[in-house]
């Protein structure tokens, strides 16, 4: 095998002086074995990679320059991280954002979702029992134990409530009662679609008892709206094949009390603590609704949901159970979700979430019940609940101040 010295690449220089001819002291030093270049010329990159290795010290001026390029390598570096760090917080807050969006989707879901299955259950066990205050009682009577249950458990944070905020609730819970049993008397007299359409009239009766009550006077637009309302829920009337008195009359008296609940709530004012939110609210109005209206369930209509009486009536125990079970389920989940949703939008977006879910309500339940609806009665409907969705939109625009 061929050294580096006899291939030709490097070859060995002696370490003896340099003398002139004259024989008098060398020239230079004697200086130690060194490596030198063969006669190929060493180039930029073998230069370069010597440096690398330390075989040939850097000057001071290639020190500066390397110093320099570590710092601007540095730098660029540096701001790579932070590009990097900046675009992951923007993706993780436009993932973020995505996320609220898909959260919020599956409660507007859930709200019709629910909405449906009380309607149609609820409608199916009026049918067959005729009693709305002993339904409306089982449903009130579901929903607080739903409520001590979450109590309990720790999903929602037990209230501190005083007796004073208590007697300030109670009117809130009578008039909450009341509601919710004229809805189930009115779903029990005519079909679920005509029932919503009644309630269609909402608006109206807050505008008319807020201008009574708060003294809120609406906007020149906002009566214009409610002109469709009016009139589309009377062209529905007069058009309805199961019109009748009783459930015309039960439905107003709903939209009455529930209006009244919401004035109330203004006029009264109910100091909260931090425990107190609209959830925890609604489920002590819940449970004080059931103790206000089982006694009068039982000096009225008595118990009609008794084993005994159910079979005596030749109904299907377990049917009727089930369907009572999971519409009250329903009335109170439907409800809890309507809050949550209302603590995550402003309240014009959850009045329009609202008129789409009654024309959800109103399009799943003709078609599972197949109720007849004439060209006009669809006409009237639909002319009513534009009405409503104009009335939302009319509802947040203020009024601008006069100049002075």
């Amino acid at each position: 095998m061929q050294s580096a010295a006899a291939s030709g690449i490097f070859r060995p220089c002696a370490a003896r002086p340099l003398a002139n001819p004259s024989g008098r002291q060398p020239l230079l030093p004697p200086r130690g074995l060194r490596l030198c270049a063969a006669a190929a010329p060493a180039t930029r990159a073998g230069l370069s990679a010597g440096r690398r290795i330390g075989l040939v010290p850097a000057s001071p001026e290639d020190q500066a320059d390397r110093e320099a390029r570590g710092r601007r390598h540095v730098a660029a570096a540096a701001a790579g991280a932070g590009k990097a760090a900046a675009e992951g917080a923007a993706g993780g807050e436009d993932g973020g954002g995505l996320v609220k969006t898909l959260q919020l989707g599956a409660l507007f879901g859930l709200w019709y979702l629910f909405n449906i299955y009380f309607n149609i259950y609820n409608k199916q066990v009026l049918k067959v029992l005729p009693y709305p205050i002993n339904i409306t009682t089982v449903q009130f009577a579901v929903g607080t134990v739903i409520a001590l249950f979450m109590w309990i458990t720790g999903i929602l944070k037990r209230p501190k409530i005083s007796g004073a905020q208590l007697l300030a609730i109670l009117p809130l819970a009578i008039v909450h009662t009341m509601g919710n049993l004229f809805t189930n008397m009115s779903l029990g007299k005519v079909a679920v679609s005509f029932t919503h359409t009644i309630k269609a009239m909402e608006p109206f009766f807050s505008v008319l008892l807020s201008a009574i009550f708060l003294g809120e006077l609406p906007t020149p637009w906002v009566v214009l709206s409610l002109l469709p309302i009016v009139g589309g829920v009377a062209l529905a009337s007069l058009t309805e094949a199961s019109f009748n008195w009783a459930g015309f009359w039960s439905a107003m008296a709903s939209n009455v009390t529930f209006q009244s609940r919401n004035v109330l709530s203004k006029k009264l004012m109910v100091k909260k603590e931090e425990s107190l939110d609209n959830i925890n609210l609604f489920s002590i109005i819940t449970v004080m609704s059931f103790f206000i209206l089982a006694p009068i369930t039982l000096l009225t209509e008595g118990v009609k949901v008794s084993p005994a009486v159910l079979q005596s009536a030749g109904l299907n125990l377990k049917q009727i159970y089930m369907r009572s079970l999971i519409a009250a389920f329903c009335f109170h989940a439907y409800q809890q979700v309507s809050y949550m949703i209302l603590a995550r939008v402003s309240p014009v977006t959850h009045s329009v979430g609202n008129c789409v879910k009654r024309v959800v309500v109103i399009v799943t339940s003709v078609l599972f019940f197949r109720t007849p609806v004439s060209p006009i009665n669809s006409l009237g409907t639909g002319i009513a609940l534009a009405g409503v969705f104009l009335y939302s939109q009319l509802k947040r625009l203020k009024p601008k101040p006069k100049a002075a």
